[in-house]
């Protein structure tokens, strides 16, 4: 599965390079960002229809679905000409009214606008020179963050008879996170069935998905196919050949959804549901599944564009907008239980 990527100026950055700059930004500015909220300029008509043409642009070539992204576009233009934005002063506020109008329509909770000039700036000036290094000195950041939260992984344990319980919060990329998830797969080995709790899980690296996925089945399986509109592009993502320490390809599994669960953790759930590889329990997942990226519409706006989606080779769509509806609707705190009483009751059969 191909990387996502943020577009800037043509420049590709990663998610995880992205993610590090508007941490760094935000701290590095912080009490500059402060100040510069109380001394906000008020937006004029003039620079709200400049940054509503360029957002326009950005939706109509990179949006998923081009559709959508030509209605987008009509009723921030139809917005701006009724004067809809016209008593918004605080650049920040006209770009959460304009995140609340691209939703409102797209119903596609990727999708929003953002203001944070200082990011841009230091984006826009760094040379290729300065970028490499900074790229570098992220990676290492990143790493030092995903080691404090265990990559995601929160609690391993076995649950009264011999039923496992993994509690994943994250799917960190596997090339930083692949041996902790080994470990986790080992210390679950011999368990009769596994409960994998998604309910605080709000995504992360679509490669994890897939190596997890790669854990619970004996051939080669078809998981998703995704398309890239950008670069026009149409991937397949399948289980690999082989994982690193014990998999689990006849164990019942269980998967606790929330009204949290949200991407990556939706893309693992909806291949397991639909390869009716396991039984999930809980809530209705947040329904975004599309993969995006960020482009800079103005100096002082940037905007989160989905510009690629999975399809189930199962059911040729995706949950986008709808989320997942689990097998056993139950409440979240709920969810647990009734998964490990379902496991006991199974084996016991």
């Amino acid at each position: 599965m191909a990387t996502i990527l943020f577009l800037f100026n043509c420049k590709p950055i990663s998610i995880m390079n992205f993610s590090k700059l508007i941490i760094t930004f935000l701290f590095q500015f912080y009490f500059t960002e402060i100040l510069a909220q109380q001394v906000s300029p008020t937006l004029s008509v003039k620079e709200m229809a400049i940054t509503i043409d360029s957002i326009c642009e950005k939706l109509q070539k990179n949006y998923i679905n081009p559709k959508v992204a030509d209605e987008m576009s009509y009723i921030l233009k139809t917005n701006l000409k009724n004067n809809n934005y016209i008593s918004i002063i605080e650049p920040s506020n006209f770009a959460q009214q304009l995140t609340k109008d691209l939703q409102a329509i797209s119903k596609d909770k990727h999708l929003s606008v953002i203001y944070n000039p200082s990011v841009i700036a230091r984006e826009q000036a760094l040379t290729d020179k300065e970028r490499a290094k900074l790229e570098i000195e992220e990676k290492d950041e990143i790493l030092k963050g995903l080691r404090r939260d265990n990559f995601g992984f929160k609690e391993v344990k076995v649950l009264e008879g011999n039923i496992g319980y993994l509690d994943l919060r994250e799917f960190a990329d596997p090339k930083y996170s692949g041996e902790t998830l080994t470990a986790a797969m080992n210390f679950l080995g011999n368990t009769n069935a596994i409960i994998l709790d998604l309910r605080n899980n709000d995504g992360g690296s679509p490669a994890m998905v897939q190596l997890i996925a790669s854990y619970f089945f004996s051939t080669p399986t078809h998981l998703f196919d995704f398309y890239n509109r950008p670069k026009k592009e149409l991937t397949q993502s399948w289980t690999l050949p082989y994982v690193s320490g014990i998999f689990k390809p006849s164990a019942d599994l269980y998967i606790l959804t929330s009204k949290k669960t949200f991407s990556a953790a939706e893309s693992f759930t909806y291949c397991m549901k639909n390869l009716k590889r396991a039984a999930i329990i809980g809530e209705t997942t947040a329904g975004g599944a599309h993969l995006t990226g960020a482009v800079i519409a103005t100096n002082n706006f940037f905007v989160r564009i989905p510009q690629g989606k999975p399809t189930s080779p199962i059911t040729n769509t995706n949950w986008e907008g709808v989320g997942i509806i689990p097998d056993i609707q139950v409440h979240s705190d709920e969810a647990l239980k009734i998964a490990h009483s379902k496991a006991l009751e199974k084996l016991k059969k």
